[in-house]
């Protein structure tokens, strides 16, 4: 609320999914790829397995163009994004987790470093000091996976933090375990998956068949820890976060439908994974894809579960979608709004806005947008100042049910999904003239002349 949001037509929460689910596949392979080839080139050199030492040497180009060049200017990208649309929850969660995010970069320089001297040194040192380093790269990928896990999981369930602020309350929360569990499922699924392709280049049949076996069984594996994973993290959940997509009458059905969904797919993944192992010579480019793309899905699908269940909140009992945080309720319901989001009043270019579009821009706009992705125009269509300024009250009024289910009462506010309104009465009824006036001007004029 501190810094100006910047506003996007798609949409900054779908800009932010855009880049982060392709940087997540993306990381998670490149930790379970670590794992895995440190595996397999273990067994290879011990065996004296030339065919399965060759599947390393041919997936480590994979592993590093996409680790340590997809995956770092994607992870760049993400930290630009979220910065640009949510720029006060990423202030709060690098000052909470300050040491945290340092180490986590640490381990990711480490990672770029042992994959670079991993892949340029193959025939070139001794078997026992290529496989230090990569036994170095997957150390410290799983390790990033680690700590960033923490940090998630803090954002959904933050357990202890509110009441005693410690670093380790908020860092270990309810769903840190589970959460590394589920990951280092995907992570051995999509590396299999990914590998599945190197494998395939393999001449000799017989390799090819066995080494297919041998990554379809990882495959399975990945997709059994993952399942395992995602229902202990259900479970994990807070009751109230629970009913919002679990149950027979779940309050975001298109979360409950899109977990549904999620574990078909997971089931398909699996069923390949299941078919390779038993029929090696089965594995093809069309079923190495599919099985590519279901566990990716997967993963996805997780993440738009992880995300979408955290409504209304950024952090939760913390800080609200747009960027205000629990403690300032009362505050900013007296002083207004814009007594701190002083950027709201002016665009850039130093234009002037009305108030009731600076209300807008201050409260709404992190997550709807005119006429693009929750297009304000379309939803306030059939309201008139009087109805808009109804249902601001009510959204203000909300506010108390959140500080009380946030102490621990079983509260249920009124609209679940929504922050509640924060301001005074005159910025109530300047965004509700100017939510009339976006499909009706006249009733701008009406409401301004009363």
């Amino acid at each position: 609320m501190d810094y100006p949001i910047r506003e996007f037509a798609m949409g900054g929460g779908i800009l932010i999914a855009v880049v982060a689910i392709l940087h997540v596949v993306v990381s998670h392979f490149a930790v379970g790829g670590g794992l895995v080839l440190a595996v397999l080139e273990t067994a290879a050199v011990r065996r004296d397995d030339r065919p399965m030492r060759d599947l390393v040497k041919r997936a480590s180009k994979i592993l590093l163009l996409l680790s340590t060049v997809f995956g770092a200017i994607s992870g760049v990208g993400i930290w630009f994004t979220i910065g640009v649309v949510h720029p006060a929850a990423t202030s709060s969660l690098i000052h909470t987790f300050v040491w945290a995010w340092a180490t986590e970069w640490a381990f990711f320089l480490l990672e770029v470093v042992t994959a670079l001297a991993w892949v340029a040194t193959w025939e070139k040192v001794s078997p026992r000091t290529h496989l230090l380093l990569i036994w170095l790269y997957a150390f410290a990928a799983f390790l990033s996976l680690v700590v960033i896990q923490g940090i998630l999981g803090f954002m959904l369930t933050p357990g202890a933090f509110a009441s005693t602020a410690s670093f380790f309350d908020g860092f270990l929360n309810p769903t840190y375990l589970p959460g590394i569990l589920f990951r280092t499922g995907a992570c051995l699924a999509l590396a299999a998956a990914w590998m599945a392709f190197a494998a395939l280049r393999e001449r000799d049949r017989a390799a090819r068949a066995r080494l297919s076996r041998v990554l379809g069984a990882i495959g399975a594996l990945g997709l059994a820890v993952a399942a395992a994973g995602w229902i202990v993290w259900e479970r994990a959940l807070p009751g109230s976060v629970q009913h919002l997509f679990l149950g027979e009458k779940p309050l975001l059905a298109a979360l409950a439908t899109g977990r549904t969904h999620t574990f078909r797919v997971l089931l398909v993944a699996a069923l390949l994974a299941l078919l390779v192992t038993a029929l090696p010579r089965l594995q093809s480019w069309p079923i190495a894809l599919l099985a590519l793309v279901a566990s990716a899905g997967v993963l996805a699908g997780y993440e738009r579960v992880r995300e979408g269940v955290r409504k209304p909140w950024v952090i939760a009992e913390q800080m609200f979608s747009n960027g205000v945080l629990l403690t300032e309720l009362d505050t900013l319901n007296e002083k207004g709004i814009l007594s701190k989001a002083v950027w709201a009043t002016k665009e850039a270019g130093g234009r002037e806005v009305t108030m009731g579009e600076a209300v807008f821009r201050a409260e709404c706009s992190s997550c709807h947008t005119r006429d693009g992705y929750l297009g304000i125009r379309k939803i306030a269509s059939a309201m008139d100042a009087d109805f808009a300024a109804m249902f601001l009250t009510a959204l203000r009024d909300d506010g108390a049910n959140w500080k009380a289910r946030a102490a621990g009462q079983d509260v249920k506010p009124d609209y679940p999904f929504m922050p509640p309104f924060v301001g005074t009465d005159e910025e109530r009824n300047a965004l509700a003239g100017w939510l009339a006036s976006l499909n009706a001007p006249q009733a701008a004029e009406v409401a301004g002349a009363r």
